[in-house]
């Protein structure tokens, strides 16, 4: 008779617990998979101008599609994002604040401050102005005295 060593598992033991999970992970990749293979399979594949045109509620576009937006919608967007970030950690610090205790409070009045420095710059810049300049512009053909 000979005396075996137990051979070390591979794989760590199988938890069932798991088992649906991993079973709607797979029908939905399978799902999927089925889905995108269809559509490019009962796709029409015939290309043609009239369905390269962007469309437009059955109005035939006139023109470029692409259209500048004004700078200030962009930095609207920006600010929205900056004080959003701002707002989800005040909120989060609010939460906390029977953990954190005073040294959170430092770092938050920390964190507040650089953001409030930060915008006073911008004010300052223009970055929050609207209209046209407030500056009084001369014209290149004015003749100075």
């Amino acid at each position: 008779m000979s005396m075996s060593t137990p051979q070390k598992a591979i794989l760590p033991p199988f938890n069932a617990d798991i088992l649906p999970l991993g079973l709607y992970v797979a029908a939905t990749v399978l799902l999927i998979g089925i889905l995108l293979l269809a559509a490019w399979w009962l796709g029409d594949k015939k290309r043609s101008a009239a369905k390269e045109i962007a469309y437009e509620s059955g109005v035939i576009p006139t023109g470029t599609a692409r259209l500048a937006y004004p700078v200030p919608f962009y930095l609207v967007a920006i600010f929205f994002i900056v004080f959003d970030v701002e707002a989800v950690f005040i909120f989060t610090w609010a939460v906390a604040w029977d953990e954190l205790g005073f040294p959170g409070l430092i770092h938050i009045t920390a964190f507040i401050i650089v953001l409030l420095l930060g915008l006073v710059w911008l004010w300052l810049k223009g970055g929050l102005e609207w209209g046209p300049s407030k500056q009084v512009r001369r014209s290149k053909f004015e003749v100075r005295s």
